[in-house]
């Protein structure tokens, strides 16, 4: 047989696998593909990416931009991309610094359960780090709200404001909330407590993966740690947080129902609240256009 024959089944062979693989990975780990799209994503947007170190241990962050500094937190389960809709439109005038929370996407630890005091000290490491001096805006959203809110406790004199989006630094009260689903049914209801009913439905192949995430993914590792979680809560302390404070809420949220948010404003001295009609717990996906309408009000009023 010709070499350019056995060249050119080779070749065949490799696409019909790379191709079968492809479509096994959409099909039974769309979750991970999603996020492999949208850490590419904020390649495109012009954020490179960078190592921190931690007592947590290497912190992964994508930074780029010029401009004052915003520092982008996920939530619990998530990841860096999280923020993919947004970055290209906020580093046209800002310098991004969007880290893995410590235990998620690409950060330390890899295994093993996750301590709220690592994923605070992580964030702390790449401010600290990354700031180069000048006071930051840290936009969280969900854990990255609570994380937020700690930093602004702590190091006042790093932050300029805090934006708060579905997520706070106190004791919750939905004792029906739903993060780890151990069945396809238990994941449909957990994503109707995260979104608006009028969202594209999300199919059954996806809520399979999410329950697979939720056995072993980073949620249930810093779900292990819960015993632990109330010495990192500002219960009681919340008016202690002098850096003002912006509360940018998905009206459908019903995982972090409005009635928290309106709780944290009566305690919060500096702190306003907005609301996002037809949105639900993570509006940087969900609702991306309405969530940077709300988001750059906020920073036009900073100048």
């Amino acid at each position: 047989m010709k070499t350019w024959v056995v060249v050119l089944l080779v070749l065949v062979v490799l696409v019909v696998a790379a191709v079968g693989t492809g479509a096994w990975l959409f099909f039974k780990r769309p979750l991970t593909v999603f996020a492999w799209q949208t850490r590419l994503a904020l390649r495109g947007a012009g954020l490179t990416r960078t190592t921190v170190d931690s007592p947590a241990g290497p912190q992964v962050v994508f930074a780029g931009g010029t401009g004052p500094a915003i520092v982008l937190l996920h939530g619990a389960g998530d990841q860096a991309g999280t923020w993919f809709k947004v970055a290209p439109d906020l580093v046209k005038k800002h310098r991004l610094i969007v880290p893995d929370l410590a235990g998620h996407g690409s950060s330390a630890p890899p295994a093993g359960p996750i301590d709220t005091g690592a994923v605070y000290a992580g964030v702390e490491a790449v401010i600290e780090t990354l700031s180069r001096g000048e006071k930051v805006t840290i936009v969280g959203n969900s854990l990255g709200a609570w994380m937020a809110l700690l930093v602004a406790h702590r190091h006042p004199d790093w932050v300029t404001r805090v934006v708060a989006v579905d997520g706070g630094a106190t004791t919750g009260e939905n004792v029906q909330a739903r993060v780890l689903p151990r069945t396809r049914e238990e994941a449909r209801e957990s994503v109707k407590q995260t979104r608006d009913p009028g969202s594209v439905a999300i199919p059954d192949f996806v809520l399979d993966d999410i329950v697979r995430q939720a056995a072993v993914g980073p949620l249930a590792r810093f779900a292990a740690t819960a015993a632990t979680m109330s010495q990192w809560t500002l219960d009681g302390h919340l008016s202690e947080v002098k850096v003002p404070v912006d509360l940018v809420w998905g009206e459908s949220d019903h995982l972090m129902p409005l009635d928290y948010a309106r709780r944290m404003l009566t305690e919060l001295p500096h702190a306003r609240l907005v609301a996002i009609p037809r949105c639900g717990h993570v509006p940087q996906v969900e609702c991306p256009s309405a969530f940077l309408a709300a988001l750059r009000q906020v920073l036009e009023e900073e100048k």
